[in-house]
């Protein structure tokens, strides 16, 4: 296909056939009316990002490959421009047939931001030409050309559209995560791209093991984007504490790692009662913000507000966030110039011996450790506190944090694949191949469940599993549940099993 034909007219397709209005300067192609001042004041900004530099360049590369390798350090811009780049290229409209561009991100909160910020950007409605699909949340219309989305959408998507034939471009974000849907996307879509000569997949990642991401896509070219990114001293040191940033240092707002919901809600308190009790006029008042995955969207979006202003002209107000890693890479927070790492996360491990799947608090990765450091430096130079010594960073922690699919039970992935038809799981190209042993346990599970037959084959019954968004044993208790006249309390017990903890008790109460 000839770049002519890949690189149509971007109005085409967005309008009842009034395609010279969308050739006029100062009208927007994607929704035929003018464009706002906002969108003129937000494209300035855009200007200033580091991958704006490289828009040319990046469109050229993916016009004539196939795949793509992204590299873009921390605010480099790379998650909210590329898909406009795309779009802009004409990505949305092959020989006339509209085509969507899906980006996945590991994270539904991620999802949910980036989709509302380039709504902003392209100047058109969220929910309309742009749009998010999370698990229970769909925001798109007939009219959605740009859809962010997680991970395990986009796979369960496969199990309808084993080609994804509704998209022209498919944008893997955050690749370096290796979250357990991003790796089997990768195989999967591996194979896609063999039958679809006209599909286009770009991996974008922020750390440089994306030459391993060249090697497993036949050698894919590699463009390098540099972050946006002031200097940022670091401290190895237990002492320093939130409070004592907020007396002693510079304006600037603070971002603290910790490892779950129950640490950070005790924090949060604890930051808020400690600050509350000095004198707000000599140290200027705070906001304290929880983030954490099962945390209300309305919640999440807190952390984007602004610190609150000074009292009667004393020292600023700061702002302070208290995240899971959810904050590592999928979210940017400007303003954020204090970073304290105290070198821990919550990671799934399963043991397939004793068939068990936990979460760890385990040390982070040197990988994940230039991540947080990195949250730092994106507004002015900024201070990392890492809680725990240089000696320990240098000989303690691995380079990169394992694949999840490494460490995690596969019985879902296994039902998944046999229902796209992969029967050949030994030789499925994963681009970390789990042990045999985890397999093993997986084709087991699935075998006693009734799943799969004797020689491996998915039956009827297996078919019908794969259809719910659930772990195996759930999925069989649905199925199983109208021979035994109990449908809707098993629906009742499943939803409550499968999903976080749908009671929401507001703080200090």
């Amino acid at each position: 296909m000839t770049e002519r034909k890949r690189k149509l007219d971007i109005s085409s397709g967005f309008s009842d056939g009034s395609n010279s209005l969308a050739a006029q300067p100062g009208v927007n192609p994607f929704t035929l009316r003018p464009y706002s001042q906002r969108y003129y004041d937000i494209l300035e900004k855009r200007k200033g990002l580091p991958v704006w530099q490289a828009k040319d360049e990046f469109t050229k590369m993916v016009n004539s490959h196939q795949t793509t390798i992204l590299v873009g350090e921390t605010g480099s811009g790379k998650t909210t421009q590329i898909a406009q780049f795309i779009a802009e290229a004409g990505y949305c409209n092959i020989n006339g047939q509209r085509r969507m561009i899906a980006c996945t991100q590991p994270r539904r909160v991620a999802a949910m931001s980036v989709s509302r910020r380039v709504s902003e950007e392209m100047d058109v409605q969220l929910g309309e030409e742009v749009g998010y699909s999370i698990r229970f949340e769909d925001c798109c219309g007939p009219r959605t050309l740009v859809k962010f989305c997680t991970d395990g959408m986009l796979l369960r998507e496969a199990m309808t559209d084993p080609l994804l034939e509704r998209y022209s471009v498919i944008i893997l974000d955050e690749a370096h995560e290796r979250t357990l849907a991003t790796d089997v996307l990768f195989g999967l879509i591996k194979e896609v791209l063999k039958s679809r000569p006209d599909l286009k997949l770009v991996v974008m990642s922020a750390t440089l093991e994306a030459e391993k991401f060249q090697g497993y896509f036949l050698d894919a070219p590699l463009m390098k984007v540099p972050g946006r990114l002031h200097p940022v001293e670091i401290f190895y040191t237990a002492i320093r504490t939130v409070v004592q940033i907020h007396v002693c240092e510079e304006p600037g707002d603070v971002l603290l790692f910790l490892t779950g919901e129950e640490e950070i809600e005790d924090a949060v308190k604890k930051i808020t009662r400690e600050i509350q009790n000095m004198d707000q006029k000599q140290v200027g008042p705070v906001k304290v913000y929880p983030l954490y995955s099962s945390l209300p969207p309305a919640q999440q979006q807190k952390i984007f507000e602004k610190a609150p202003d000074g009292i009667d002209g004393g020292p600023a107000g700061r702002k302070i966030i208290v995240s899971t890693n959810i904050a590592e890479t999928s979210l940017t927070i400007d303003g954020i110039v204090y970073v304290i790492d105290p070198g821990f996360s919550k990671q799934k491990v399963y043991n397939p011996r004793i068939r068990v799947e936990s979460l760890l608090v385990s040390p982070i990765s040197r990988a994940s450790a230039h991540q947080r450091a990195g949250r730092a430096g994106r507004t002015r130079p900024g201070k990392c506190f890492r809680l725990y010594t240089e000696k320990s960073f240098n000989s303690d922690l691995i380079e990169q944090t394992y694949p999840e699919i490494l460490r995690s039970n596969l019985g879902s992935v296994v039902l998944q694949l046999k229902k796209l038809g992969i029967d050949d799981l030994v030789h499925f190209d994963f681009m970390d191949p789990p042990a045999p042993e985890t397999l093993m346990r997986a084709l087991e599970l699935l075998n006693y469940l009734g799943a799969l037959d004797d020689e491996g084959s998915m039956t009827d019954v297996g078919s019908i599993m794969a259809e719910f968004p659930l772990e195996p044993q759930l999925a069989k208790m649905v199925v199983a549940a109208p021979e035994f006249r109990c449908s809707n309390e098993i629906v009742s017990i499943c939803a409550m099993l499968s999903t976080p903890n749908p009671f929401v008790r507001p703080r200090d109460s």
